[in-house]
């Protein structure tokens, strides 16, 4: 079973908040299971930047905290849905401050990268 590297901090709120979202994908996966609960397929195709095994990784971590459910439906071949719990719905207004920060100073980081992530280009690559 997989460890963390570095255990969680129980005495910082900020450290036991970011081990929980911290992670480049949680959050995205996180903001997306807000809308609706997903497969992970679909939750893939969302993501295609991240590796599968990352994501794969993320997702077990949202559901062994407690920020996400997955249910596995009894057919053949096996089907399995991922959704926000409530304790993961709590996050949902940090996620939206971190949304709003990042459209409010957009701006900076084009200047620094010099290109801007386009929803025909995730990679952020100009094309």
């Amino acid at each position: 079973m997989y460890e963390r590297k570095i255990p969680v901090d129980l005495d910082c709120p900020l450290r036991l908040t970011l081990s929980l979202i911290g992670s480049k994908w949680k959050s995205c996966i996180l903001d997306e299971l807000r809308h609706r609960p997903m497969r992970p397929s679909e939750l893939h195709r969302t993501f295609p930047e991240a590796t599968p095994r990352v994501l794969d990784l993320q997702l077990k971590e949202l559901v062994d905290d407690g920020l996400a459910s997955k249910t596995i439906f009894p057919e053949l071949p096996p089907r399995s849905v991922y959704a926000i719990t409530p304790l993961g719905m709590s996050l949902v207004p940090i996620i939206d401050a971190m949304l709003q920060w990042g459209e409010k100073n957009r701006g900076l980081f084009e200047r620094k990268y010099g290109h801007r992530a386009t929803a025909s280009d995730p990679t952020g690559k100009n094309i």
